[in-house]
Order: C-alpha cells, then sequence, then structure tokens
C-alpha cells in the first residue's frame, strides 16, 4: 500500500510539474551585452572622460616632481627640498582624493543607468512571459543547475534592443 501510495505521488508530481513552464534569465549578460547597456556605458565613459585626464594629469605631475626631487635632492637647499618634498605629499593625497572621489562618483552612476536598465529588462521579461505562457522565470544566479531550453536570456535582449 505505501508503495502505491509512493508512485500515485510521484505520478501526479510529474503531471503538475510536466505543466509548468520555466525560464531563466542571465542579468549580467543583459548588462554586458545589451544595446541598452552598452549605450549607458559609452555615456558613462563620456561623463567621466574629463575626470579621468585631469586625474591623469595630476600623476604626471606627481612623477615629475618625484623624480625632480630624486635627482636634484643633493644639490637642493634643505628647505626648498622640503618644500618640493610638501608639494609632493600635497599632490598625492589631492591625487588619491580625486581618484577616491571618481570611483565612488562612477559606481553611483554606473547603479542609476543600470537600475533603469533592469527595470526595462523586467518589463522585457513580463511581456515574454505573458505572450509565452511561463510559470516561473528566476535571475539565472538562483539557480543551480539550468537547460539552454530554459534560457530566454537572447529573447529579452531583442525585446529591450526594439523598445
Amino acid at each position: 500500500m505505501f508503495i502505491a501510495a509512493a508512485a500515485f505521488t510521484c505520478s501526479s508530481m510529474t503531471v503538475v510539474s510536466g505543466g509548468i513552464k520555466i525560464g531563466v534569465v542571465n542579468t549580467e549578460k543583459i548588462l554586458r551585452e545589451s544595446s541598452p547597456a552598452l549605450q549607458a556605458q559609452k555615456k558613462i565613459e563620456q561623463e567621466f572622460m574629463p575626470r579621468d585626464e585631469d586625474i591623469k594629469k595630476m600623476a604626471l605631475e606627481a612623477k615629475t616632481l618625484q623624480d625632480k626631487l630624486e635627482i636634484n635632492s643633493i644639490k637642493m637647499e634643505e628647505s626648498e627640498r622640503r618644500n618640493l618634498e610638501r608639494n609632493l605629499a600635497n599632490l598625492s593625497r589631492e591625487y588619491q582624493r580625486a581618484q577616491r572621489q571618481m570611483r565612488e562618483d562612477l559606481s553611483v552612476r554606473q547603479n542609476e543607468e543600470y537600475s533603469v536598465i533592469l527595470e526595462r529588462t523586467n518589463r522585457a521579461i513580463s511581456k515574454i512571459a505573458e505572450a509565452e505562457n511561463y510559470d516561473l522565470i528566476l535571475q539565472l544566479q538562483d539557480s543551480v543547475y539550468r537547460s539552454q531550453r530554459i534560457d530566454i536570456t537572447d529573447k529579452v535582449i531583442k525585446v529591450l534592443e526594439s523598445e
């Protein structure tokens, strides 16, 4: 009797699971390869290019001061050498501060752009789910194993690009 009940339970689970349509989406791939993501990345690069150039100039200036200090420190007067060392230390602090600030601002800006893309992605996923009668769509990160047959990432990218 126990075996018959177990067999009945397994066969009813198969029927239920056979009717469920599941899809998986790789959001990292969407944020890396979709045209909205690529456009956002170019936009961010253009926004931060002037700051990056300024930071590169600071680095070059610090290198020049360091070289000058190393080459001429023996010939310099003590006060001139200390002045140069102080200028180099100040420039180094300013450089590090500018780099840190740019990284923080870049991260905030990327998160802003990615959140817009993820909202659009969720709308695209909903369209696909309704049109193709999906019961469940998961993010790839949430799955331990998945078959390529249930990966709908490329469909989502196509919908995003057609908007």
